[in-house]
């Protein structure tokens, strides 16, 4: 089997990475959508270093999950908790779905559901927020169908194409989330 479900939804889990996958990884970090909403649209990744990133995500470094449909075990992408501090309770939370085909369709919002009460619930955080680039709003209203709320901007802080684009920054507290 080349996945195991860890934590499990209504349609897809989330699994361990599997390194066995930089191919398709690294397919879809140089595909310029996908690249273009991460950050990484200046970079060239090549498959050894891709390689070597899933190494070190399935090696333990933060909370780091292949989203995995489980009609048929079809990897749909990433969705991460990465700097967690767990003095102050507080993550950020990074995702991407890697096909054009798989997007719009519920599944980045069912693994931010999975991964929010993942942290809230098992790892005990307080606070998860992410950054997000301004104009992706099929993300912005996807984390806010998830409970997240925008907590201020960083103007102009990314340049995309030529030209300054904001920085959204939103979070989630484990209230919010759990309906406290």
């Amino acid at each position: 089997m080349r996945y195991f479900p860890k934590i499990i939804g209504e349609r897809l889990y989330l699994s361990p990475v599997n390194p066995d996958d930089a191919e398709l990884y690294t397919k879809w970090i140089n595909d310029r959508e996908v690249s273009l909403w991460l950050g990484l649209h200046a970079n060239v990744t090549s498959l050894a270093k891709e390689r070597q990133i899933l190494d070190g995500m399935a090696a333990g470094d933060g909370h780091n999950f292949a989203m995995v449909l489980r009609d048929g075990d079809r990897l749909l992408g990433n969705i991460s908790l990465m700097g967690r501090n767990p003095v102050d309770r507080t993550a950020e939370l990074g995702i991407f779905i890697g096909e054009a085909e798989d997007r719009e369709k519920g599944y980045g919002a069912e693994a931010i559901r999975l991964l929010l009460g993942f942290g809230f619930n098992t790892l005990g955080l307080h606070n998860i927020m992410l950054h997000v680039n301004a104009e992706n709003a099929r993300a912005m209203a996807c984390y806010k169908k998830c409970g997240f709320r925008e907590y201020g901007r960083r103007r102009e802080a990314l340049f995309r194409d030529g030209r300054f684009v904001d920085r959204v920054c939103m979070d989630i507290l484990d209230r919010e989330f759990m309906g406290k």
